[in-house]
């Protein structure tokens, strides 16, 4: 099985206009939190912030069978994770500009940008991140429905 570092450095290939630093790092902390029977079916990196100056805030995003996480290494001590299971997934926005793409994560608690994408990656990026989410959410809202005809029978 391809780990997370693996399928962000065939990311970068794809994508070589894409800003990072300190990839390993950060996938490590991905590759800690996944639970069992979690794959990892997409990953990538981009700076999470507004703006295309923030260079030095790289995060790596996976999107696993069961929800999107994005972690970062700090540099001196500990690490920053944050995951989104489906049912706090609301919507995705891509944009590109003159030289780089962001793409922003609307959720229940929070928006999240990553910007200083390659200007092709958005489409990719957009493409997994829809299609894994939308399938995931298909399948809560089948067992929640199965779950209320259930309460309904007694």
């Amino acid at each position: 099985m391809e780990s997370v570092y693996e399928k962000v450095v065939a990311f970068k290939k794809r994508n070589p206009g894409t800003v990072s630093w300190r990839v390993k790092a950060h996938s490590k902390v991905i590759e800690k939190h996944l639970n069992d029977g979690e794959e990892v079916l997409y990953a990538f990196v981009g700076q999470k912030g507004l703006s295309s100056l923030e260079m030095f805030n790289t995060y790596v995003v996976a999107v696993t069978n069961k929800r999107l996480i994005l972690a970062q290494k700090r540099v001196l001590f500990g690490y920053l994770f944050i995951s989104i299971t489906p049912d706090m997934f609301n919507d995705l926005t891509v944009a590109t500009g003159i030289i780089w793409g962001k793409v922003v994560i609307d959720t229940v608690k929070e928006i999240i940008t990553l910007s200083n994408l390659s200007k092709g990656a958005v489409s990719e990026i957009e493409t997994a991140i829809t299609e894994t989410i939308m399938e995931q959410k298909k399948k809560y809202v089948k067992i929640n429905r199965e779950h209320e005809s259930h309460n309904f029978d007694m």
